[in-house]
Parts: structure tokens; sequence; C-alpha cells
């Protein structure tokens, strides 16, 4: 494996990954994309089943679609900015949506998001996105051999 493919394959290496999207599809392939680059992945198909995770386990970042039936993308954000840091309310969190106009852009950054991707997403951004929001600017040495 080159350089850059191990340095992507690391990028988040000990990163557990909230990600919430609606579409089985799209969920499998954002966990996909998040697993190559390191991350533990925990997948919810709504709001509430990402409510639910929160309340079980404290992940590193939140990765949410907005648009989804019942319950959307904005719903799970004010619940989660709701509770105390020790429950999660804290956790740094990127909105994916089909949405890209610059008046989306701020709603989803104003609501309580800090970071903003349009889909189709572009799988290096995505990961780009999320070690940004964990603070990496390196990602982790590879083990030795």
């Amino acid at each position: 494996m080159d350089r850059r493919k191990q340095r992507l394959h690391t990028a988040l290496a000990g990163v557990h990954v909230l990600l919430v999207e609606d579409e089985p599809d799209c969920l499998e392939m954002l966990r996909a994309v998040l697993e190559y680059c390191g991350a533990l992945v925990t997948g919810a198909l709504s709001a509430d089943d990402a409510m639910n995770v929160l309340r079980r386990v404290k992940p590193d970042v939140l990765v949410s679609d907005v648009m989804m039936p019942d319950r959307d993308g904005y719903w799970l954000i004010r619940r989660v900015r709701a509770l105390s840091p020790e429950e999660g309310g804290d956790i740094p969190a990127i909105v994916v949506t089909a949405r890209a106009y610059p008046a989306d852009r701020e709603r989803v950054l104003s609501e309580g998001f800090q970071a903003h991707l349009t889909k189709p997403v572009d799988p290096w951004g995505l990961c780009a996105a999320v070690s940004a929001l964990v603070k990496r600017t390196e990602p982790p040495s590879p083990p030795s051999q």
C-alpha cells in the first residue's frame, strides 16, 4: 500500500462515528468509507435510533443526513444539543445533505452542526471533515512491522 493510501487507511483509527442515514445503501457506502479510514462506525437509520445510541455510548463524532422521514436532522441536532456534555450534548457534528444552497449551509451551522457536506459525498472529504472535528492534524503512525 502506498504512503498516501496508508495514511487514509489509518486517518480515523480509534475514532467512533455515529452515522445517521435513512437510506440503507447510502448508510452502508458512508460506513465503508469511514471504516476504510479506520473509524469505528455505529449506524442509525433514524433520528430516534441515533438518540438511543447516544444514550448507550458516547461516540466521538456525529455524521447525519438532514432529510429523513418522521424526525429530520434538525430535530436530531436540537435534541443532541439539549443534552449535557456528559450525555453527549457537545459531540462534534457534520451534516450530509443534498441541500447545497448557502442558506442551507447557514441553517445547519446555526442549528448546531459544525460542518456541511453535500451529496454526493466526496469520500476523502468526509474523512478529512471527521478528522478535523476530532482535531487530528496528522493521522496516527502505522504500527511498526
